[in-house]
Formats: structure tokens, sequence, C-alpha cells
């Protein structure tokens, strides 16, 4: 009951109003491509770890930096952060660079990943490792489609009307 009222008394106030929870967000098709992509970025850290390659190093890095970002922008979405900051920050460019240079660098990631593990003998290691490499393919297709799918949106909210 107590959640109501504050509730109530602060939607009329709207500038003591911070932070709104955005679940809809989740259900449109870039919100879904960011939870496949957190989905798909914990599988490659899990498959990946330990590293006990160079090349592994390598991915495992791209893999956790581009979680933490997906991670941040998931929450900016979620808590409805762009709307709530009035910072000259052109949000949608911001994210289609962000998500293009994590693109390019999974490419990189799993060919390198790939090609340090398919010569490997050692068998323990090496089909988590080769598991990792195609999970990374995955999420470097995850990542170009919601590049695109953000550049589409950017494109069209900087055309004149």
């Amino acid at each position: 009951m107590a959640d109501t009222n504050n509730m109530e008394s602060s939607k009329g106030d709207s500038a003591h109003v911070w932070v709104r929870i955005n679940l809809p967000y989740f259900r449109t098709t870039p919100g879904m491509v960011k939870l496949l992509q957190l989905l798909l970025g914990i599988i490659c850290m899990a498959c990946a770890s330990p590293a006990l390659l160079t090349g592994t190093h390598w991915f495992l890095f791209v893999a956790v930096m581009s979680f933490i970002s997906t991670l941040c922008w998931v929450f900016i979405y979620l808590l409805s952060i762009k709307e709530a900051l009035t910072l000259p920050i052109n949000w949608i460019l911001t994210e289609v660079l962000n998500t293009g240079i994590i693109t390019v660098l999974y490419f990189i990631a799993f060919i390198i990943q790939l090609s340090v593990w398919s010569s490997r003998d050692s068998v323990i290691y090496r089909s988590p490792n080769i598991a990792a490499g195609i999970f990374g393919l995955f999420n470097a297709l995850a990542y170009a489609f919601g590049t695109y799918l953000l550049y589409a949106e950017w494109k069209s909210s900087t055309t004149p009307q």
C-alpha cells in the first residue's frame, strides 16, 4: 500500500522521478538481442576458462569486455537512464559505435580462439575451447545483427522528415 501511494505521488511530480523500470524494452527485438548477447557471453566465458593459451587470453578479454559493456547498456535501457539524463549525448550513435567495435573484436577473437585450439592434441581442454570459439562466432553474429538494428534506428532518427 505504501509503495502504491509513493508511486502515485511521484507520477505527479516528474522532477523527482529519476529511474523507471522499463521491462517492455526487452520484449522488442533489440532488447531480446541484448539478452541473447549476454547469454552467449556467459557461455563463451565459461567454455574458455581457464585461459591456457595466449589466444584464449585475448578471447576471454573480448568476451569479458563485451559482456560488461552490454550489461551497462542493459541497465541503461532497464532503468530508462537515457530518458532521465539530459546530457548532450547521441545515445544511439554511441551504442552503434560500441556494438560495431565489439562485433569486429568478437570476429577476430573467435578466429584466433579456433585457430589456436584446432591444432592442439590436449583432448581434455580442446573440446570446451573449440565450443567457446563456436559460441564466439554465434555471439559475433548476434552483435552484428544488433549493430544492424541500431544503425537502422540511427539512420531513421537522423533523416529529416
